[in-house]
């Protein structure tokens, strides 16, 4: 049952944010919707509990891990804006590999989607046995698969990693090295 509410949560917030109305038709029918996709995914397996998010701590963490994410989205933006406005400024674009500790499917997706928000880097390719992730980078950095870590989805992992384990950013560090 738990994991219905938790599928009917998620369902219904999706249904929201994409109708944007608060007609009591559109919200009654979303509840419908919700609930029936939430009976036929439920057997599939465990979702995040959203009311997980009402733990102080973690509730900072979502809170960081936003700030952090909408400040290099900002960064990035102005980055290839100032390429777009001074085309001769020399460009490395290009494929790279970045080391991830992460391994678990909800968290290589939060860093896959939030890494992939900020518009300088695109994941492209997901290795969770290996431990990797390729994006496509505006300006490859240089170095190997942990320094392009360090500049491309190590900031947002320690957060994430910090996220999916209550808070303790050093075990997050320990439980998903290889």
């Amino acid at each position: 049952m738990r994991r219905v509410v938790a599928m009917f949560c998620w369902t219904f917030l999706v249904w929201v944010l994409l109708t944007w109305s608060s007609m009591t038709e559109t919200l009654l029918f979303g509840v419908v919707i919700a609930a029936v996709v939430a009976v036929a995914l439920a057997p599939l397996g465990e979702a995040v509990r959203p009311w997980l998010l009402l733990d102080p701590r973690r509730s900072a963490i979502v809170l960081r891990l936003a700030l952090v994410a909408a400040r290099r989205v900002v960064a990035a933006n102005l980055r290839l804006s100032w390429r777009i406005w001074a085309p001769g400024r020399p460009l490395r674009s290009g494929m790279v590999v970045a080391a991830t500790h992460e391994r678990s499917p909800a968290g290589l997706t939060a860093v896959g989607l939030l890494t992939s928000v900020i518009v300088d880097n695109q994941l492209v390719d997901v290795d969770r046995h290996g431990g990797q992730l390729q994006y496509h980078a505006v300006a490859a950095p240089d170095g190997d698969p942990e320094r392009v870590r360090d500049a491309i989805n190590g900031p947002v992992e320690r957060l994430v990693a910090r996220l999916t384990n209550g808070g303790d950013d050093a075990a997050g560090e320990r439980r998903g090295s290889p």
